[in-house]
Parts: structure tokens; sequence; C-alpha cells
């Protein structure tokens, strides 16, 4: 059996997420806004917690460690190098501080770390690949992408470049509910995309069911979101300038 993503809603636009692994039963929880709804969906469905995994370290992406690995002193928390410090004054010790190239295991899923450095210094993204699972944390956003808060343009832009050379069918899941208010910019800056207009359709329509519009494909991403589709640094700085004031 392939691997179980539970999506579910945080505070009010962060998405907590739950990655299980039915072969060994491991079960990790990737970001933890808050851990109160951590622990009740892993109770209604009888999963133990493994391990966490930490993209960076903002507080809505691990102000709940604390409570969850309360709950779970065996499951194992694993954070990014550059950001070790800070993220350990509010979690508590980590299992490992990861770097590009390291590899994540829950049970037998195999992941590996992607540094991608410009909402934070020391953001990084875990990448499942046989799964096809990318958790992308702040920095790539479905049509959309985080703001560049202490890295440089260059860095986010790198980064985003980093994931956008994935595989086409990896599975985009990401850390907030932006999709429909990235959408309305990315109209505004690309209005004549056909694959864009038909995409935002089924985003209002999707928003109207009060369904999620995550996961999405990084082919769809490529054909949609104009922080992708930028042709250079320059461009793309000059999209997230905009985007800040939109």
């Amino acid at each position: 059996m392939s691997a179980d993503v539970h999506q579910f809603l945080c505070r009010s636009d962060n998405f907590g997420l739950l990655l299980h692994d039915p072969t060994t039963g491991a079960t990790a929880a990737v970001d933890v806004p808050d851990a109160a709804p951590y622990l009740k969906i892993l109770s209604t469905k009888g999963w133990a917690l493994s391990d966490i995994l930490i993209t960076h370290r903002h507080g809505d992406h691990i102000d709940g460690v604390p409570a969850l690995r309360d709950a779970f002193p065996q499951a194992k928390l694993h954070i990014p190098a550059r950001e070790a410090e800070r993220i350990e004054a509010v979690t508590g010790k980590a299992h490992a501080h990861l770097r590009e190239g390291d590899g994540v295991h829950v049970g037998s899923l195999r992941g590996q770390v992607i540094e991608t450095p410009g909402h934070t210094l020391g953001h990084i993204a875990y990448h499942f690949a046989k799964e096809h699972l990318l958790f992308a944390g702040d920095t790539l956003f479905s049509l959309g992408c985080g703001r560049v808060f202490e890295g440089t343009m260059a860095q986010m832009w790198a980064s985003l470049q980093k994931l956008a050379a994935l595989p086409p069918e990896t599975r985009l899941w990401c850390g907030h509910e932006y999709t429909q208010a990235n959408g309305r910019f990315a109209l505004s800056a690309d209005p004549d995309n056909g694959a864009l207009q038909k995409r935002m359709a089924d985003v209002d329509a999707l928003r109207a069911q009060g369904a999620f519009t995550l996961p999405v494909t990084l082919a769809q991403e490529l054909a949609t979101n104009p922080f992708l589709r930028a042709s250079d640094v320059d461009t793309f700085a000059d999209l997230r300038e905009r985007k800040n004031k939109a």
C-alpha cells in the first residue's frame, strides 16, 4: 500500500498534515501549528505518532510540538539544522538536525531533505520520491510562494527552481490554504493563461463546497503558478513585490 496523507485545518488557514505508512504503522506529523487537531485525528484513526517533521521555525508551524511530544514522548523530532537553536527553544531537543540531501525515514517510507531558504534562512522541504510527495512548508504554495522574510529574492528563486525540477507528477502539500487568494493575483499577472483560468474555476468551486484545494501536482503548478513561470530572478522579484502590495 502507498502512503496515506491526511490533511486538515489548524488555526484559521494552516494545514495540518499526517503522513502514515500502512506497511509499518508509522505516522509522522508535518509541522504542528496546534496539537489538539492532531491528537484528535490520531485517536480517531488509531495511529501512534512516530515522527515529527518540521519545515521551519515560525510559531504557526511549531507551537503545537510540545503538547504533541507530551502525548507521544517516543516520537522523533526532525528539524532544519540551520534553525535548530531557535526551534529547540520552543520544542525541546530534536532527534535530528537536517541539511540538504539528508534522509528521513517514516516506517518504510524514505524521504529526502531539500534546503529551501528564502521564507526563512533555514527552511527545508521533504520529498518522498517513491510516493511522489512534496511537503513544501511555506516555500511553495499552490498558485503562489511564501513571502521572503529573511532570505533574498535570489535565494527564494533558487529554492523554487529546485522544487520545480522535481518530477511533474509530484503532489504538492504546503502549509496554508491560500490557493484562492493566490489565484486572484495569478490571474492579474497572467490573465491570458487558459490553464490558469480553468484552474481557478475549479478552485472557486472547491472552496464554495468547503473543500481543500490541495494536493496539486507540480505539473499543474508549472502551467499556472506565475512564480514558477517567471523567466528569471528579476521577473520573480517584481512579481513577489507586487504580491506583497496586493
